[in-house]
């Protein structure tokens, strides 16, 4: 996918830290001259512009992009509410706006519609439970919008926990489909990385990971017992 143009530079700290954990590659420009300068070979995927700060300096890139010979598209202004009267009559310049400060979820879903409306680029592929999200290309995980610090190993089982939700795996099995069958550790090396998961998913979250008795550990809850079985951890 060919990077995002993010206005303004630097862009602000949440919407960095949205499209980096959304697994969106992007540049930042701080006028029209420095995007074409920074333009890659195929083109901008889309971009997104604030108008917090600066309203002249980014509706000025957005007509920019869109009087090119290849419009720029598609554009996603982030407007705070009292900048919502200076979009009359500059409809052309963007195809969808979003309030700021904006919510991570709900600029996500704008991307994701506003790329399916388009068909610009492909989105990476995410795992998503609750407000846990996992970027399977880039190994970036976060929860509630907040970055988890996870080794490669606590990656590679939450990720296999996230994609078999519900189902009930023995130690073994976890062994066999997360570590391979060349490890040689023991069943102790499945219950640290639990433990160490749950620590790092925080107290909400960590009763994700539940514990069978005399069996292993099951993600999330049974789809056939709703109200779930009440194990112990």
């Amino acid at each position: 996918m060919e990077p995002l143009l993010v206005f303004p530079d630097p862009p602000p700290p949440d919407l960095a830290q949205t499209l980096d954990l959304g697994g969106y590659p992007w540049k930042a420009a701080a006028n029209a001259s420095v995007a074409v300068q920074h333009e890659p070979p195929d083109g901008w995927a889309g971009a997104v512009v604030c108008t917090a700060d600066d309203p002249e300096g980014a509706f000025g890139i957005c007509r920019a992009l869109r009087k090119r010979d290849v419009a720029v598209e598609p554009i996603l202004l982030l407007v705070p509410g009292t900048q919502l009267d200076e979009l009359e009559l500059r409809e052309d310049l963007f195809d969808d706006f979003c309030l700021a400060p904006f919510h991570p979820r709900e600029l996500e879903a704008r991307l994701r519609h506003l790329f399916w409306r388009t068909g610009r680029g492909t989105r990476p592929e995410i795992v998503e439970y609750g407000d846990l999200m996992l970027n399977l290309e880039t190994y970036q995980a976060a929860a509630g919008n907040r970055p988890l610090d996870l080794t490669y190993m606590e990656y590679e089982l939450l990720k296999f926990f996230t994609t078999h939700p519900g189902k009930v795996f023995t130690r073994e099995q976890l062994l066999s489909r997360v570590w391979g069958y060349e490890y040689y550790g023991g069943a102790r090396t499945v219950d640290v990385h639990v433990r160490r998961l749950r620590a790092k998913l925080g107290e909400q979250r960590a009763g994700w990971i539940q514990t069978v008795r005399s069996v292993g550990y099951r993600f999330g809850q049974p789809r056939w017992l709703p109200g779930g079985e009440g194990e112990g951890p």
